[in-house]
């Protein structure tokens, strides 16, 4: 797999970074929480053969900038908004993540013009039920506690066990590995900071707090694919079911045995079903 060297682009006085591969119809992926382009590198060298294929760091994550200031959704989908305007594309196909399938879906809500497809894998925003982990980023004193428990000493001590555990046969799942890879990120002030804005923006102490239900009824139907993974434990496979209730022409394709990160569990038959999907709506995406 080569590793693109990801561009970067100034919006709002931030610095942006974002991989730009490919030619053809535009597909955009969208990380979730503690995600990064990383997440989705194995479909850069599946898709841009015959796609234009654009993935970022959402600000607060990754090698974009961790400013103070506003995290929600509707920023989140009004900074991808300016992204697109920058590089001259008019529209996509929207691919997103847990966080990310909230803000495709907000963009999609705030710009409908410009969306082709939307393809939703664990998505937040489709029911109140969310991993206590989460919630308890909303509690006070979670700056404190992350600071301890994110700080080089734990982490270091974390990975010792790890690489103790490997030895006698233990391999990690694709959830323990893109769970610590984000956990990992945590060691600074400005990401905690940034993650802790991120998940209030968008969940409180009983669960998830915003409902794409509130914003999908009367939005035109679109091509829309749903991927869960069955054994998910940080938000229900059953929100899928919810999903094709909010969203006419929708598709849904559960990744038996899989957990939160269905795409990095089975790269492959994902990659598979999102070539098809997308060819399935013929020429109507194509860059114009």
């Amino acid at each position: 797999m080569v590793r693109m060297a990801p561009h970067k682009v100034v919006l709002h006085g931030h610095e942006l970074s974002y991989v730009d591969s490919g030619a053809g119809p535009v597909v955009l992926f969208i990380h979730g929480i503690l995600g990064s382009q990383r997440q989705w590198a194995h479909l850069v060298d599946r898709m841009d053969d015959e796609h234009r294929v654009l993935v970022p760091d959402l600000f607060g994550h990754g090698e974009s900038a961790k400013p103070l200031g506003d995290y929600s959704l509707s920023a989140h989908a009004a900074t991808l908004r300016d992204l697109l305007d920058h590089l001259d594309i008019e529209r996509v196909t929207l691919v997103g993540h847990s966080l990310g399938g909230g803000i495709a879906m907000q963009f999609f809500y705030l710009f409908p013009e410009r969306v082709d497809r939307l393809v939703l894998v664990s998505s937040g925003g489709l029911g109140r039920e969310v991993n206590l982990i989460l919630r308890a980023a909303t509690l006070p004193g979670a700056e404190q506690v992350l600071g301890l428990v994110a700080s080089t000493p734990v982490l270091s001590r974390v990975e010792t066990l790890g690489r103790g555990a490997s030895k006698v046969g233990w391999r990690p799942g694709a959830d323990v590995g893109a769970i610590w890879r984000g956990f990992r990120s945590l060691a600074d002030r400005e990401s905690r900071r940034a993650f802790l804005a991120t998940t209030r923006a968008v969940i409180d102490i009983g669960g998830q707090s915003i409902s794409a239900h509130d914003h999908l009824e009367g939005v035109l139907p679109i091509p829309t694919l749903i991927v869960w993974g069955s054994k998910d434990r940080m938000i229900p496979a059953w929100h899928a079911l919810s999903a094709q209730r909010a969203v006419p022409d929708c598709r849904v394709e559960l990744f038996e045995g899989a957990g939160h990160f269905p795409h990095l569990e089975d790269p492959d038959r994902f990659a598979d079903l999102l070539r098809d999907f997308i060819a399935a709506g013929g020429d109507e995406g194509r860059r114009r």
